[in-house]
């Protein structure tokens, strides 16, 4: 994988894991390798979307749960 991509995953894993000190410094590097602006935002826009999608999972999974013979798994 090129330092470009990797990049853009480290930025979409610290927008995933909240994690505001890796996305300054992952950010940094981006816009040290010239990535353009366009991809650092789409690889952002993909990583909120997927933890927008868990959160929402996760959020329906745990009210099944709460229910009198609530399934045990997902």
């Amino acid at each position: 994988m090129d330092p470009a991509a990797k990049e853009l995953v480290a930025l979409a894993a610290a927008i995933a894991g909240k994690c505001q000190p890796c996305f300054a410094h992952h950010f940094k590097q981006a816009q040290e390798l010239g990535i353009p602006e366009e991809d650092i935002r789409f690889a952002i826009q993909l990583a909120k979307d997927i933890r927008a999608s868990g959160d929402k999972h996760m959020d329906e999974f745990a009210e099944r749960r709460m229910k009198p013979g609530g399934a045990p798994h997902a």
